[in-house]
Parts: C-alpha cells; sequence; structure tokens
C-alpha cells in the first residue's frame, strides 16, 4: 500500500540520485577513445562552453525544454558542436514532445551507437562519430518510416541553415 511516507521518501531518493548526478562536479572526462578529432581534457574546456563539456564530455543531460533548436524549423543540418561534423538533416527532425530535439534518422556514418547502463537500465547512448562527444540516446519510439527517435541535447548540437 502507497502511504504519503513511502511516496515522499521515493521522491526525496529520486531527487537526490538526479541532483547527485547533475551537480556532483565529476572531474573525470569521458573515457578518451581513437577518433579523428581528439582533445586534452583541458583542451576541450577551453574549446566549449561549461555546459557543452558537460554533456560532450562527461555524458550529462541538459535540462528538457531549454534548446532554442527545439523550435528550429528552418532547413539545414545539425552539426556536433564539438568538432563540427554534420550529424542530422532537418527534415529528419521532429516534435516529440519530450523537451530535446529529436530526429528519425541520423547522416550516413555521422554516429556511433554504444550501450549505456546507467541509472538501472540499459539504453543505447549516440555519440559523434568524429570526435566521440555524446550526443544523446535513440530510442525505439520514434516515427515512421525508421520508428527510432534520436533524442539529443540541443547544446550538444549547432545548426547550419541552408544558404538561400
Amino acid at each position: 500500500m502507497m502511504t504519503r511516507r513511502t511516496l515522499f521518501g521515493g521522491a526525496i531518493a529520486g531527487l537526490g540520485a538526479f541532483v547527485a548526478t547533475r551537480f556532483a562536479g565529476t572531474t573525470a572526462a569521458r573515457a578518451a577513445g581513437t577518433f579523428e578529432v581528439e582533445h586534452t581534457d583541458s583542451e576541450w574546456r577551453k574549446l566549449l562552453s561549461p555546459e557543452q563539456y558537460y554533456v560532450l564530455r562527461q555524458e550529462g543531460t541538459e535540462a528538457p525544454f531549454t534548446s532554442p533548436l527545439n523550435h528550429e524549423k528552418r532547413k539545414g543540418t545539425f552539426a556536433c558542436a564539438g568538432c563540427d561534423l554534420p550529424l542530422f538533416d532537418s527534415d529528419t527532425k521532429f516534435d516529440s514532445g519530450t523537451g530535446w530535439p529529436s530526429f528519425w534518422l541520423p547522416l550516413k556514418g555521422a554516429v556511433n551507437e554504444t550501450s549505456d547502463s546507467s541509472f538501472g537500465m540499459t539504453r543505447t547512448a549516440v555519440e559523434c562519430h568524429r570526435c566521440g562527444g555524446h550526443l544523446g540516446h535513440v530510442f525505439d519510439d520514434g516515427p515512421k518510416p525508421t520508428g527510432l527517435r534520436y533524442c539529443m541535447n540541443g547544446v550538444a548540437l549547432k545548426f547550419k541553415p541552408v544558404a538561400a
């Protein structure tokens, strides 16, 4: 039976887990792989804003509904904020209602998918193929034709409109 005490305790535990993971001040950057674009931790910190560094290099997540890219409707390309690699065509963007820019298909060869078992669940993380920057996750609840939802952190992307 659900009581106010168990409901309140669960809410406090969930909030504590969120705060611990979001604001813990993790100092170790994402493990380096073998990528075309590589920088030292201090170089990444100089190249990226603090929020970009948190998401791209420490596999963080930006707050939902905060990215201006949620409302981007122009024709163009969404590229990696870390290395400028084109990742998604605007024709594959859709409003998922989740609070993050969502796409149903990346550009060919633009992203890598890896297993992510954080937060007690297994998800598929998406990273930039060129620099290994964490972009977000992919889920199987997207629209046709792929049925996929690439749920990306807007801060990990930059938009390049098609020239008029």
